[in-house]
């Protein structure tokens, strides 16, 4: 009888844990989908500006999803290797001796910590903290959200104090359930804490003093591919080994083949972020945005340079959700091409405050230029132009660091909209590249456990087998069109 758990055929099982949903796919090491499994995720919001997860959820979600892909692929025997990519900065607080989770997991997207960033910028210490980690001072990061659960945790406080705790990044959640017990993360995920020096092996004392967080808390710094553990026989029929692991927006930069210094892509899903890769030169900006580490092969780092936008796909769920404007994102592009233009109507998509190059938590989302002659197609437009305006700013951002743009590599699910990726070239006057598989976070987990399981010699060789063909749109607007906008854009982002 032949040995059923022989791999005949290489698969690599990827976990995708996003922030709306988590998903499980099986790629083939040529890049074919075999198998797709998705769960959504609750979001729970206690009080304005707080959003929260159920980290007990995200495992199960996670588990489920993994379970139903590798059935559909065949079973674990043939799973080769297994790759993580996850929402970054949110925080997930569990005993290490039971394994059990200590209070909801904080998102990425809360603000709760917003007066403490104040503190700390007031005090003088954003020089210092950007100069180690590349980050400015924002909720947005996980430091001062450890900080906070220390502070207004009963549970979490306990369990520092007997030694028990155990602070992570979702990933680390993740490998700690799939593992039964290992305590790691990946430097890309560590470089987006606040506690990891861009230069430094691993967690910075000085950064852990000032954001009051306990080192010991913290799981060991690893790179992004490599052999991080088994997962436990019984979750899915057989052992798989981790081999691949970065957060959502590295691992897309890498699935996009962003893999010499200056190639960019940007990522339009619940949030939107652009990535430029920098090489080996650890990145500095002088205009607001972040340093971080791209990924880690053999302890060697690759660094980009980050714009992160909080709004972009949830604006247009919050469209549909909230204003019952749409019944499904589809109607989007259609809408948006049924004006000739939005008719003076410009929305600025604060709705958690304003990211890069803006930094502003206290921002509020606004709705300017309104007539009576404004309807539901020219809203849905002025939302879909906001994607442009943002990415704009960015642009600016990135030329004055030293990192213009020559051309954007999107993905993610608002990529799909053929509208919005035009208006984009428009806007930005550059070629904009889409690839026809646009789920590229999956895409670059599978390329690093590849890689980490030695089914690669290097990320290039994995880009070259795996990623397909693209779509490229090219700019057809000129320059006074573009100052039009451009102007109505800063008049609309003056009021907030």
């Amino acid at each position: 009888m032949a040995d059923d758990t022989k791999i005949l055929v290489p698969k690599i099982l990827v976990l995708d844990a996003g922030t709306t949903s988590t998903r499980a796919m099986v790629f083939a090491a040529d890049g074919r989908v075999l198998a797709v499994a998705q769960r959504a995720l609750a979001q729970f919001y206690p009080e304005p500006g707080w959003v929260e997860h159920d980290a007990q959820e995200i495992w199960d979600a996670t588990l489920a999803c993994a379970r139903e892909a590798v059935e559909q692929a065949g079973g674990a025997g043939g799973i080769a290797c297994l790759g993580i990519a996850n929402q970054r900065e949110t925080v997930v607080a569990w005993d290490k001796a039971t394994g059990a989770p200590l209070h909801r997991a904080i998102v990425w997207q809360d603000r709760r910590t917003a007066d403490f960033c104040d503190r700390l910028r007031e005090a003088g210490r954003e020089g210092e903290v950007q100069g180690k980690t590349g980050l400015l001072l924002d909720p947005y990061f996980s430091a001062t959200k450890m900080r906070w659960m220390l502070d207004h945790v009963p549970a979490v406080s306990e369990a520092a104090g007997a030694g028990r705790l155990a602070f992570g990044t979702v990933e680390s959640w993740l490998v700690h359930k799939l593992t039964g017990g290992a305590h790691l993360t990946d430097a890309t995920n560590a470089s987006r804490t606040s506690l990891l020096p861009l230069d430094g092996a691993s967690w910075g004392p000085a950064l852990c003093d000032l954001f009051g967080v306990p080192a010991a808390a913290l799981p060991e710094v690893t790179d992004c591919a490599g052999a991080f553990g088994t997962t436990l026989p019984e979750l899915l029929g057989h052992a798989v080994p981790i081999t691949g692991l970065a957060g959502d927006q590295q691992a897309a930069t890498i699935g996009q083949g962003c893999l010499s210094p200056g190639d960019t892509k940007a990522t339009f899903g619940t949030g939107a972020f652009v990535l430029a890769n920098m090489g080996g030169r650890v990145p500095f900006s002088r205009h607001r945005l972040l340093g971080t580490v791209l990924h880690q092969l053999g302890g060697e780092r690759c660094y980009a340079l980050e714009g992160s936008v909080f709004v972009a796909g949830s604006l247009i769920q919050w469209l549909r959700d909230s204003l019952g404007l749409i019944a499904t994102a589809e109607e989007t592009a259609g809408l948006a091409a049924s004006v000739p233009d939005s008719g003076g109507v410009m929305i600025v998509p604060a709705l958690s405050g304003l990211g890069a190059p803006h930094w502003r938590p206290e921002a509020r989302a606004a709705i300017t230029g309104l007539s009576f002659a404004s309807g539901r197609a020219q809203i849905v437009r002025a939302a879909l132009e906001a994607m442009a305006m943002q990415a704009r700013d960015l642009a600016e951002a990135f030329a004055a660091d030293g990192a213009a743009w020559r051309r954007l590599r999107i993905d993610g699910g608002m990529s799909a909209n053929a509208w919005m990726a035009q208006d984009l070239a428009d806007m930005l006057d550059l070629p904009v590249e889409r690839p026809d598989f646009v789920e590229t976070t999956a895409l670059g987990a599978a390329m690093l456990a590849g890689l980490g399981a030695g089914l690669f010699p290097d990320l290039p060789a994995a880009a070259r087998a795996m990623r397909g063909s693209l779509q490229v749109f090219t700019p057809a607007r000129d320059d006074a069109w573009r100052a039009v906008r451009l102007g109505r854009w800063r008049e609309a982002l003056a009021r907030v």
